[in-house]
């Protein structure tokens, strides 16, 4: 087996919407800060977002029911989120030049991949996954793809036989399992795939609007790229109790407080939380803080994405020769596996 010379490091996105600040805070600033740290594979996941682009669909047709333009298809609605994704990355700061950066349609090597780890994969590991459970739970529909979801999610990660995975806490399961399907393989083939590790961020805890983790699927996300008007309603629009303002609180309890923690500096986080325990600090004027940094700190990105928005072919250069680059490693690994297997010829 060759092992690459430098730290390999792969993580995904789903294009399945808007980013937002969860999404910023919890992973892309890190994925951004890992470019100079090792060789980094980024992939936007157009194909695991079809799991869910039947529940997208749906959404978009209650969003026009009323309206009078026409609802987009499913097609249209993960084109433009791929694109959007895209955008979002490179106008955050990620490098192509750096950082491989793909649409994972575009590189085939990994659906190969995928069947061949099912069938050393049991069933019984496939029902352990709690990812599944959850997204039944909340009515998407289990169809097989669900269910096969972590198998073509370990095909993802050892296509590229990547050594680190950055994941947050609800994705380790997913790399455990990753784990034992390289395992599967390697007892039964012979050792082509390293074991690849997660790396556990101290992620920040970005609340919804409501005070719930921020998550597009709660319909509490503040956008990364919301601006003027819609980013004015969505932070004045957060929940807070009806606690006077003269009266002292505990700032940790105050969702405009925790937000504030993500963008000021230690000594205007101590200056607002003094205020807050000393009484007379009111939520409305804390939210007003908070827009004010959130439109001082996303404003460069938001100017560098509208230029790069303003090239239509862009994005679309960056992910082919992203492709073309991911698949100089991808058709090193399947040949691997193919000889093994048996497959080549």
């Amino acid at each position: 087996m060759t092992e690459p010379k430098r730290k390999r490091i792969l993580s995904g996105v789903q294009p399945s919407g808007k980013l937002h600040l969860g999404n910023y805070f919890g992973a892309i600033k890190q994925h951004i800060a890992l470019q100079d740290d090792g060789e980094c594979f980024y992939f936007i996941a157009d194909y695991h977002a079809q799991t869910t682009l039947g529940e997208a669909v749906r959404l978009e047709l209650e969003a026009t029911r009323d309206a009078k333009r026409k609802p987009r298809s499913g097609a249209e609605i993960l084109q433009e989120n791929v694109r959007d994704v895209a955008l979002d990355y490179l106008a955050l700061g990620l490098d192509p030049k750096k950082a491989t950066f793909y649409r994972q349609s575009d590189v085939p090597e990994v659906t190969e991949l995928s069947w061949i780890l099912s069938t050393v994969t049991g069933m019984g590991l496939l029902e352990r996954a709690h990812s599944y459970k959850d997204k039944v739970a909340q009515g998407i529909a289990a169809s097989v793809g669900l269910f096969t979801y972590p198998i073509l999610m370990a095909a993802d990660i050892l296509i590229v036989r990547s050594n680190v995975v950055p994941v947050g806490q609800d994705q380790v399961q997913h790399l455990e399992m990753t784990r034992d399907m390289a395992g599967y393989f390697n007892s039964t083939f012979g050792e082509i795939f390293p074991l690849p590790a997660e790396r556990l961020d101290v992620a920040a805890k970005v609340p919804g609007t409501d005070g719930k983790k921020m998550s597009k699927s709660y319909g509490n996300a503040i956008e990364i790229f919301a601006e003027g008007k819609p980013l004015k309603k969505s932070v004045m629009g957060i929940v807070t109790d009806s606690t006077p303002p003269d009266a002292p609180k505990d700032p940790e309890t105050r969702t405009p407080y925790l937000l504030y923690k993500l963008f000021a500096t230690p000594e205007e986080v101590a200056d607002l939380g003094q205020r807050y325990r000393a009484g007379g600090m009111g939520d409305g004027t804390a939210k007003q803080m908070l827009l004010e940094k959130i439109d001082a700190y996303f404003g460069p990105f938001r100017e560098k994405r509208k230029q790069l928005a303003a090239d239509p072919s862009f994005v679309e250069d960056v992910l082919r020769d992203g492709a073309k680059r991911a698949r100089v490693e991808t058709e090193k690994t399947l040949a691997m596996v193919r000889e093994a297997t048996g497959l080549a010829h």
